[in-house]
């Protein structure tokens, strides 16, 4: 474990531009190799979840963003977006109105407290300025996708009026049921293009996320183009292990990524995936190298 000394110097380092970026085996896609020269496109708002840097208390955090080039931090809760604004981050991804991921909106027994939860957080999301709020289906149990859906769009539509009042985007993620999270019913885009069908509201939509969809169903680039008016947000991270989006792994970001910025999407596109690497300096490179060869 690296010790509290090393790290300050290392945010030291960033806040002067000193840290060199990793070698990149993909740069001539993606970048050069010179961090000082490299600026973002412009053309796809770029965000980072916490959860996977969570080992940088959230202050480094922002740090780091900034000098990135990011825009945003993913899952954040209300508590916590304080520590953004004075950074001048966005929220791209609100949280903290879900129960658990296993405990969703596809359980009758869930709606009352769902529905308190989520019409207070509208209307923090709202008051904060920010726009996108995270929900989860939860698992089945036993249920049928058939009866999951009735039961969401039953609660779910008790706060999407609220949700488009405020302007507030409510948003599913997709989870692959296979490897990591077992018995999820929202685990493929059909089930929840329908559930976005039935809601009818451009304040739903999914948070489709590359790596569980990869998983789940492949054939990403084409569902990206058929489906992108349901997809309000997205995902990354490297198949198979979660980890770095490299040339150690089965998707090529460049080609998906443009696939995302050809639809015309303006949303936020997250770094999700775990870093390998053992020191806090190589983990932000990681991050570097990620957001540069998805930066088409």
């Amino acid at each position: 474990m690296e010790n509290k000394s090393s790290r300050r110097k290392l945010l030291k380092q960033l806040a002067v531009g000193s840290v060199a970026v990793a070698a990149n085996p993909l740069a001539s896609l993606a970048t050069n190799n010179n961090d000082e020269m490299y600026k973002l496109k412009g053309n796809i708002n770029h965000s980072v979840c916490r959860w996977t840097y969570s080992f940088l208390p959230l202050e480094e955090l922002c740090v780091v963003a900034k000098k990135i080039g990011l825009k945003a931090i993913d899952l954040i809760g209300p508590k916590e977006w304080n520590v953004l604004k004075s950074h001048g981050l966005d929220s791209s991804m609100c949280n903290g109105a879900e129960i658990s991921l296993t405990e969703g909106w596809n359980d009758k027994q869930y709606h009352s407290t769902l529905i308190k939860n989520y019409t207070d957080h509208i209307n923090l999301v709202a008051d904060a300025g920010y726009k996108n709020l995270i929900c989860f289906s939860g698992n089945k149990k036993g249920m049928d996708d058939e009866t999951g859906l009735k039961n969401c769009v039953d609660g779910l539509k008790q706060i999407m009026a609220l949700a488009e009042k405020r302007g507030v985007i409510i948003q599913i993620e997709v989870f692959n049921s296979k490897v990591n999270h077992p018995d999820y019913m929202a685990d493929n885009t059909k089930w929840t293009i329908e559930l976005c069908k039935r809601l009818g509201s451009a304040n739903f939509k999914i948070l489709y996320d590359i790596y569980h969809m990869q998983i789940s169903e492949g054939d990403i680039i084409a569902t990206i183009k058929k489906n992108h008016e349901y997809f309000g947000h997205y995902h990354t991270a490297g198949v198979p292990g979660r980890h770095e989006i490299d040339e150690t792994q089965e998707l090529f970001y460049p080609a998906i990524i443009k696939a995302v910025a050809d639809t015309g999407f303006k949303g936020y596109l997250a770094q999700e995936f775990m870093p390998t690497a053992t020191t806090t300096e190589d983990k932000i490179k990681a991050l570097k190298k990620a957001v540069k060869l998805c930066d088409v």
